[in-house]
């Protein structure tokens, strides 16, 4: 089987049981905004974003490398350097999710109103994002040891599960609105889904031959790696996190819950994408240790034509039936069928131009990226202030339109110049098939 048919095969069963445990995402938030409310909802939305945003920064990044430094043990048959990073990215959950949870709160004053509702919320926000970065942990060890439906399938099937049965269990009770009671439950059930999954760990780490010698220096690298690609992460996959507590001041709470239901969706559209560059790392690391450069650029063209092609795909399905979507969750949502397809539109640029970020960390060069990060951030902080107060969500989302398609290039243009390698799907047509 080709690499292609391949990974469009792994894409499309990890991309449906996405879908799947989106549906019980989708449930969920649709019952809060009816059962609850749309203010309710918001307050939601700014938990889970706030949650996603701690979960990416208690692990100090190293779940950002995880299937990088994963793979690269593995293929060397590294056991012993691979257990010592595994025992330092838990430990920075626990240690960093302790002096979050005790003594972050502080944090909330400096949000103004949205704050206030968040630091009702503070503790179960706290236990949520500690579980949710342990799974991320556990995922990205697993993509990397090639076990990407182990790594998978608990964050993308269970999680969505037990939180609607913490929804269900709590609405069936209670006689109003108890956001905090569903948080508190539902992060009592990831306890035991943590647990599973680092079992899952463990037993594939066993696998991985343990004669190695321990180079004295490791450590400094995956600091090198790791700081850098913890930023890189934050714009990137939580763009939208950090996009909806922006603008969590321009935007009032019915219109804010209105654009964290269309970026829900649009996360949902591109774990496609990052899941097929998931999946190829390990391969563009072996051809790379090989120092096979037409191998290499064979995975990254592979990749990028199955990326684009997904995504191109998905623009289509939510240009022509997102409004219908968004109504499950009230009338008022159809209002971000338009700006939420001009999301999507923003995912297929990121897929054009390319894993650049990736390549440029098998270079050895992961603070290249930084720049480019940079530059998507601030434009879209610029553009935020300058669109939204006149355009509402059509200027939230054509901000983030800019932002994204600045740095989608900026990466490729830094990849070419430090690594020397055309990332994008412009540059599948110009390989020859390697052999």
């Amino acid at each position: 089987m080709s690499i292609v048919r391949r990974l469009a095969s792994k894409s499309a069963i990890m991309f449906g049981m996405r879908v799947g445990g989106a549906g019980f995402i989708f449930i969920v938030q649709a019952a809060i905004a009816r059962v609850w409310g749309a203010e309710a909802l918001g307050d939601y939305l700014l938990v889970i974003a706030s949650a996603n945003l701690l979960a990416v920064v208690m692990p100090l990044g190293f779940q950002t490398v995880g299937t990088y430094f994963a793979a690269e043990y593995r293929a060397n048959g590294e056991g012993r350097h691979l257990r010592r990073f595994l025992l330092r990215a838990y430990g920075h959950v626990v240690a960093i999710g302790v002096a979050i949870t005790l003594f972050g709160w502080p944090v909330t004053f400096l949000m103004g109103a949205p704050g206030e509702h968040l630091l009702a919320l503070w503790v179960p926000t706290s236990l949520v994002a500690v579980s949710t970065a342990l799974t991320f942990i556990s995922c990205t060890i697993l993509v990397g040891l090639k076990r990407p439906l182990a790594g998978y399938v608990p964050d993308m099937v269970f999680r969505p599960m037990l939180l609607i049965s913490a929804f269900a269990i709590i609405a069936g009770v209670a006689q109003g609105p108890e956001l905090e009671a569903m948080l508190w439950l539902f992060s009592a059930f990831m306890v035991g889904l943590v647990l599973v999954h680092f079992g899952l760990v463990v037993h594939a780490a066993k696998q991985v031959p343990a004669q190695d010698d321990l180079r004295p220096h490791e450590a400094r690298k995956w600091w090198r790696f790791a700081a850098p690609w913890v930023l890189i992460t934050l714009a990137s996959d939580y763009f939208f996190d950090i996009n909806l507590l922006l603008l969590a001041g321009l935007l009032d709470r019915t219109d804010l819950a209105i654009f964290g239901v269309s970026t829900r969706i649009f996360a949902l559209v591109s774990f496609g994408v990052v899941a097929v560059y998931a999946m190829t790392l390990p391969d563009m690391f072996e051809a790379d240790a090989n120092d096979d450069r037409r191998a290499f650029e064979k995975r990254v063209g592979e990749a990028n034509f199955v990326a684009t092609l997904l995504a191109a795909s998905l623009f289509i399905g939510v240009l022509l039936f997102g409004r219908y979507l968004l109504m499950l969750f009230g009338e008022e949502f159809s209002a971000g069928a338009v700006p939420m397809s001009i999301l999507c539109l923003a995912l297929v640029v990121r897929a054009m131009f390319g894993p650049a970020s990736l390549v440029l960390s098998i270079h050895d060069k992961p603070a290249a990226s930084l720049p480019s990060v940079a530059l998507g951030i601030i434009a879209l902080v610029i553009g935020n202030f300058v669109l939204v107060p006149g355009y509402g969500l059509m200027g939230a989302a054509i901000s983030a339109l800019i932002a994204i398609s600045l740095w989608s290039v900026s990466l490729w243009l830094t990849a070419w110049r430090h690594a020397k390698v055309d990332v994008s799907i412009f540059n599948r047509f110009r390989i020859a098939p390697a052999g």
